[in-house]
Formats: structure tokens, C-alpha cells, sequence
């Protein structure tokens, strides 16, 4: 089979995956009542007419304290489709889905609180504006993780019950040992102490001369709006979050010529990076080490080492891309618990992203909107993470196209 018929397979799969993904979404959301449902449906009701999504309302004098018919309550409920059938339910569900209709953020979440001129907007627009933070953060998480797991897993395979080997299962056990959130502190906690005791706790660097809190200078997305020219962001920063014109905050600082500012967007994204790759990195250096070791027992590598082959040679060239397949499996299968530490991170380091969308929505009072659209972009991610891994291991393993059995 060719490889691009492979991939138009995988593609033409994404589809059930995700409507049973987000059936599963449906399921939670109906549970929800009905009052919260249509809050997430069409935005928070006006402070002057609270009785907008309640079945009933105060009647008018002189009957006092008697509840009367609501009828705005029965239009937004019919219009909603939210009194229909289940079934009938879960098909405009779908439609929504996949039509990116998510609802709109409430005026009074923790999202509207913290980023102003977020409420009341489409949950899809305010999402867009941070995935981005989210994508750039993600992508140098995995730079970091496999440009550590995959050297030191084949060097621990080269030396076998050696000191290097013993090194690497160390560093392999302290990743699955030490808590995201408790590394994600103390890296904040060491990087504020080493810049403060250089700069004296108020940094200056050349996108900030007039020099920031070190604190502000580790956590954040952006410096300080006091390193800005009259204390204001950048044009190009609307609302001080919102980049253009890509939207990738790092591309944006350097299409807009300010180097340094896209230099200081990217320096803020290693710590936060480092956590996340340490979260997986016991988990992929250990099936780097062990796929490794049996790739080296294979006929093809003895013979080419019975050849007088460098040692180098044979593990980077010959057992490198075949070891390859099962680590790139296992990474792709792990890639929902990569983006399940996003919120932690993002909300340890103060970072705009989908992650900080989720954590601040669960917070009292809950965005329900907000929270069930960063779901669904999450679905997405990890659904397309899984195909693009399918995608590779084709690559590396023609024999997994033509549907034979892949050596694990």
C-alpha cells in the first residue's frame, strides 16, 4: 500500500474517533442542568433579568411572592433544542462540534476576570487567540523531551549494566517519581533566587531596560507592561495577549522587528517546557532503552558489527531509525496525559494557553463553555497527535502499510 493512500486511511478514521470522543463530552454535558446549559449556550444572564433561564418568575403585584410562567425560559430552551429527545440532542450536539459552535464565555468566569473583553465572546474566538501559547509550549516540551530521551536511551542500550545505563534508570525513575507541580516550584524558586542574586532582584535585560520584578521576569508570557514604551503593550499585543498577525507570540515578535521581545516569549517557555518533558521522560527513555537492546540482538546489526562497523555507526545508523517504531506508539498513546499536565504548568508559570482556559473555568463560578470547549481542542490535538504517529511509524516501518505485523 502506498503511504499517502495509508495516510488518507488514517485520516478517513479521525472522523468515528472523535464523534465517540465527543458523545462521551455529550453524555457529561447533559447531565449538567438546564439553567447551566443555557448560561454555556448563549452567555451569562443580564444582572437585571436573573430569571431568564429559571421556568419560573416572580409574578407581578399585586400577587406577591407566587411564581408565574416564564416565557423567555421556554424560547431559549426550544431554541436550544435542550427539551428534544436525547437523540435529537446529541445530533445538534454533533452539528455544534464540529461547526465549532461551543457557546460563549460567561461575563462573570475567572476567564472574564483575568482577561478582560473575553466575556460574552464565542468560546472558539477566545480559544483561538490561546492556542497558539499552548502549541508553542507543547512543541518545545517535545524538542526537550526526545532530544534528552532518545541519546540517553541508546547510550544506556550501547552500555548495558554500565554506569551510563545505571545513570539513565535513575534519571528514568526520578521522572516518574517527582510531581509536575513540585518540579514546576521549585524551578520557578531557584530561577527567581540565581536571577536576583545577579541582578539584585530587579532585572534588567535589553527588551526591559527599565528592569522587572525577577518573579515577573520567570512567570508570564510577556514582561511587564513597564518595559514597554509608555507602559503600553505593543500594537501588535492587543489586550496585551492577543498577537498578530499569525497569533504565535514568539513568530509574531519577530515578523514585527522586535527580536529581543520574541527572545524573552521563548526564554519564558523553557521552564514550563522542562516540566512537561520531565513528566514523560521515565516513560520514553525507558521503551528508547529497551526497544534499542532488542533492535541490537537482530542478525543484520551482529553482521554489521562481525563487519568491523564503528560502534557509533551501528547504533545511530542501523539500530537508530528501526528502534524507532514502538518508542514513537508509546509516545503517541501517552500524548493525552502530555496534554493533561497543561494545566498545571501553564498555571504554575502564570502562561496564556488552553491549559490556564481549563484551570481558570473550573473555578467557582465554573465556565462550563469555556471548560467543554478546551476539552474538545484537546480531543483534537491528541487525536491528530495519533495519526501523525501512525503516520511515522509507516514511514520507518513500510511493513505496517502493507498490514503485517510490526516487531515489538
Amino acid at each position: 500500500m502506498r503511504l499517502w493512500v495509508y495516510i488518507l486511511r488514517r485520516i478517513l478514521l479521525l472522523l468515528p474517533v472523535v464523534i465517540g470522543v465527543a458523545s462521551v463530552t455529550f453524555v457529561l454535558v447533559s447531565s449538567l442542568p438546564i439553567a447551566v446549559r443555557l448560561t454555556a449556550e448563549y452567555g451569562s444572564p443580564n444582572p437585571h433579568d436573573p430569571w431568564i433561564y429559571k421556568p419560573t418568575q416572580p409574578c407581578p403585584p399585586p400577587h406577591g411572592a407566587q411564581q408565574c410562567y416564564n416565557p423567555t425560559y421556554y424560547r431559549y430552551l426550544n431554541r436550544s433544542g435542550f427539551g428534544l429527545p436525547i437523540p435529537d440532542q446529541w445530533a445538534r450536539y454533533m452539528v455544534n462540534v464540529f461547526t465549532f459552535h461551543w457557546g460563549y464565555v460567561s461575563n462573570y468566569s475567572s476567564v472574564a476576570g483575568t482577561y478582560p473583553g473575553t466575556g460574552g465572546e464565542p468560546v472558539t474566538l477566545v480559544l483561538s487567540w490561546f492556542l497558539p501559547y499552548t502549541l508553542e509550549l507543547v512543541a518545545l516540551a517535545m524538542i526537550i523531551l526526545l532530544a534528552i530521551a532518545i541519546p540517553v536511551g541508546r547510550i544506556a542500550a550501547a552500555r548495558r549494566n554500565q554506569p551510563a545505563d545505571h545513570a539513565a534508570r535513575a534519571l528514568s525513575f526520578t521522572g516518574f517519581a517527582v510531581p509536575t507541580y513540585l518540579l514546576g516550584s521549585l524551578l520557578i524558586t531557584l530561577a527567581v533566587i540565581a536571577i536576583g542574586t545577579a541582578s539584585g532582584f530587579f532585572a534588567h535585560s535589553p527588551w526591559c531596560p527599565l528592569g522587572e520584578d525577577t518573579w515577573d521576569e520567570v512567570t508570564g508570557s510577556w514582561p511587564n507592561t513597564l518595559c514597554f514604551a509608555g507602559d503600553q503593550a505593543p500594537s501588535w499585543l492587543t489586550g496585551g495577549f492577543i498577537s498578530h498577525p499569525t497569533g504565535f507570540p514568539t513568530v509574531d515578535a519577530f515578523v514585527n522587528g522586535a527580536p529581543w521581545l520574541g527572545i524573552d516569549s521563548l526564554a519564558r517557555l523553557i521552564l514550563p517546557a522542562l516540566v512537561i518533558a520531565f513528566a514523560h521522560l521515565g516513560l520514553i527513555l525507558r521503551y528508547v532503552r529497551n526497544s534499542s537492546l532488542e533492535v541490537m540482538n537482530l542478525d543484520y546489526v551482529r553482521t554489521a558489527r562481525a563487519e568491523g562497523v564503528r560502534e557509533r555507526v551501528v547504533v545511530n545508523r542501523h539500530v537508530g531509525k528501526n528502534s524507532m517504531t514502538l518508542t514513537v506508539t508509546v509516545l503517541a498513546v501517552s500524548f493525552a496525559t502530555f496534554f493533561g499536565w497543561l494545566p498545571v504548568a501553564e498555571s504554575l508559570f502564570n502562561l496564556n494557553g488552553v491549559g490556564l482556559m481549563v484551570a481558570l473555568s473550573a473555578q467557582t463560578p465554573i465556565d462550563f463553555a469555556v471548560l467543554t470547549g478546551a476539552t474538545l481542542i484537546l480531543i483534537f490535538m491528541v487525536v491528530i497527535a495519533n495519526v501523525l504517529a501512525d503516520v511515522i511509524v509507516a514511514y520507518l516501518d513500510p511493513r505496517v502499510r502493507l498490514g503485517e505485523t510490526m516487531l515489538a
